[in-house]
């Protein structure tokens, strides 16, 4: 039986009006990511990663080419697409128990059950005893936690994460990364991840893509052989993990150079 692919970009091109003419993000892009699967996207600043977010998600139309999600074509926001910024955006005024369930709150999902999801996920992340909380008495990496159980307490089909942990210290950092491995190998979510970082990439990718400077083309695809569980200490340790993350910077450092020459004229 073939693959099931869950989200699909063909031929997807996006513009944006500006003074000096259109600018033009990403160009041709073709991805097809499949049921279960995790594709981390990497690239320079600006080219175009948080915008295949925001098309992905019907946030956004593309200017040509068109987006799939289960097969339908992408016209609107998406009830079964998840998404999960680098801030946590979390409601002030409702406890960290109250946030988690304001998703399935607005699907109207019945209190009782709105709440036992909840206070699962929470657990599960290690923050039941904080549910009553408000996020100004939460750290940073615990309140990415809340937003982690948010996104995954309406049961999406996919999450997108755009940079997700990039605000966090080193140590929460690499703490968030294995919870959030964790989830994943528990639920089979797919999961298209946008990060900087190739450590992360690698981590939580079976796939990497390696995106141009501006305008984001799809420069090179890399096979992640890493078996699930993964750990990113051990996986540091590893010979293969060292070559693969040189060949990705040896493609990736191109593009770098070239968006830095770009913003110095």
């Amino acid at each position: 039986m073939p693959d099931l692919i869950r989200l699909e970009y063909r031929d997807v091109t996006m513009r944006f009006a500006q003074s000096a003419g259109p600018l033009t993000a990403v160009s041709g892009v073709n991805i097809a990511v499949r049921d279960g699967e995790v594709v981390s996207l990497i690239g320079p600043s600006g080219c175009g990663k948080s915008t295949l977010l925001n098309i992905g998600s019907g946030l956004t139309a593309p200017s040509e080419g068109q987006a799939f999600v289960d097969g339908e074509r992408v016209e609107g926001p998406n009830a079964h697409v998840a998404f999960m910024l680098q801030k946590d955006l979390l409601l002030p005024w409702r406890t960290v128990v109250e946030n988690v369930m304001f998703g399935v709150e607005i699907q109207g999902v019945a209190a009782a059950e709105r709440r036992r999801r909840a206070q699962a996920l929470l657990e599960n992340l290690k923050l039941a005893e904080f549910s009553g909380h408000y996020p100004h008495q939460l750290s940073g990496g615990m309140r990415q936690r809340s937003a982690i159980a948010r996104a995954f307490v309406t049961d999406p089909g996919m999450l997108l994460m755009d940079e997700p942990f990039a605000a966090l210290d080193a140590q929460n950092r690499v703490i968030l990364q294995g919870e959030l491995v964790r989830l994943w190998e528990q639920t089979g979510k797919t999961v298209i991840y946008v990060t900087h970082s190739i450590e992360e990439a690698l981590l939580m990718g079976d796939r990497t893509v390696i995106m141009t400077a501006q305008p984001g083309r799809i420069k090179r695809i890399i096979d992640v052989p890493f078996p699930h569980p993964r750990d990113l200490i051990q996986l540091s340790a590893s010979p293969e993990f060292g070559r693969l993350k040189l060949d990705i910077w040896r493609v990736l450092e191109e593009e770098v150079n070239r968006a830095r020459a770009e913003m110095e004229l």
